[in-house]
């Protein structure tokens, strides 16, 4: 078809990816995915990935997406973006055309100024952050055949309640596979608030700490962090000694939006219109837009759906329908087979909650990839992959 649309997305994650598979094979549009990285990171099964399963459990090529399908993905980080022109020009000065821009390009940590957290502690953000931290974990063990004193998660969000979940099985995982004798892990979950998951109800709140509690766990709650050197970390006036500290407690919105003189909003979300339009054919999806459920998977996946069925009613000649916000399922684990499920006005705790966030995964994978691919990903959570040499023989890897 001549003079296609060109397409221009940044982002290569879930909103983004969506938005590129709902666009691939219209004949109306030529479809450009700029991405940071060359892989998709499926952010709910993460922790796996940290917690000892494989990192294709949490990571989807995005070459593998796009088998097949009409769609150019370029690697870059968006620097520039110039309305006038109509291009964005990324960090390495190579520029893109646009006649249709859709931005998602996610948030970035925030430490909120404390001193010593960007040096010493660890996250689980990107599969580097997951690689350095696994090694940590083994390379502490191994040369003072002991556990830490303490493992310190900062913040008691979904990511922090899942990794504190996961981690003492993990750890205990890696000493049985190096012959260490058996001693008490000591997980602590910080969290600046009263309570735990701070933004859900709190008969969930209530429900998933006491769960917290059950597995040993202990929790520190409305307590500030203040500071981080190699060996403790300072929380409300007092020390705790540890040389691993997990921060999940803080994102900001990427500072594309900032430096590109963007209309900002609340938690620094750009304002956007009943189409997710935030300026004439500008569209912002996902975390970094102003609606009431930014910031989930579901939430992304969903604008992103939404963002290019509109453009393809439009090429159609007809009108854009209204987004209408949509509360997503939310499904917390929290330790082995155990999660809690909030959906509209029903709760699901125990093994049932976590045979609903299994069942979730699967189809978040088919939402990506087709039945099959998606089949094999969501297995990958079962198997174990580390680069330990004594982990990688015990686990069949070698």
């Amino acid at each position: 078809m001549a003079n296609k649309q060109r397409v221009l997305i940044v982002g290569g994650g879930f909103g983004g990816a969506k938005a590129a598979l709902e666009l691939s094979e219209d004949p109306h549009f030529d479809v450009t995915l700029l991405s940071e990285s060359p892989e998709l990171r499926y952010y709910p099964t993460l922790y796996h990935t940290a917690t000892g399963s494989k990192r294709a459990n949490s990571s989807i090529p995005l070459r593998t997406i796009f088998a097949d399908k009409g769609v150019h993905i370029v690697q870059g980080v968006a620097k520039k973006l110039d309305r006038k022109s109509k291009t964005i020009t990324t960090t390495s000065k190579q520029a893109y055309p646009y006649d249709i821009l859709i931005l998602g390009l996610g948030v970035v940590t925030n430490y909120f100024g404390i001193p010593g957290l960007p040096e010493y502690s660890y996250s689980i953000k990107t599969q580097d952050e997951v690689e350095r931290f696994k090694s940590h974990l083994h390379q502490q063990l191994v040369d003072e055949r002991r556990p830490d004193l303490h493992y310190v998660i900062v913040g008691a969000g979904p990511t922090g309640i899942e990794l504190a979940g996961a981690l003492p099985g993990y750890l205990k995982h890696i000493m049985k596979n190096h012959d260490l004798p058996e001693r008490k892990i000591h997980v602590d979950l910080i969290e600046a608030m009263p309570r735990l998951l701070p933004r859900l109800p709190q008969d969930t709140s209530r429900l998933v700490q006491r769960q917290i509690k059950r597995l040993g766990i202990r929790l520190y709650l409305g307590s500030l962090v203040q500071g981080e050197t190699a060996n403790e970390l300072k929380v409300s006036g007092k020390p705790i000694r540890s040389h691993t500290v997990v921060w999940t407690a803080g994102v900001t919105n990427n500072p594309f939006f900032k430096e590109n003189d963007f209309v900002l909003m609340g938690r620094g979300k750009v304002a956007v219109d009943i189409y997710l339009q935030t300026e004439p054919n500008i569209f912002v999806i996902g975390d970094n837009a102003n609606t009431p459920y930014s910031g989930l998977a579901q939430t992304a996946l969903r604008d992103g759906t939404f963002v290019a069925r509109n453009l393809r009613r439009r090429a159609e000649g007809k009108e854009f329908k209204s987004y209408k916000a949509k509360q997503p399922i939310t499904v917390i684990p929290a330790g082995p087979r155990w999660a809690a499920v909030i959906w509209g006005k029903l709760r699901i705790y125990g093994w049932l909650g976590y045979a609903i966030r299994e069942a979730a995964d699967l189809v978040g994978f088919h939402d990506l990839e087709p039945w099959n691919k998606a089949t094999v990903q969501f297995v990958d959570e079962f198997i174990s992959e580390d680069n330990c040499p004594v982990c990688a023989v015990t686990a069949g890897q070698g």
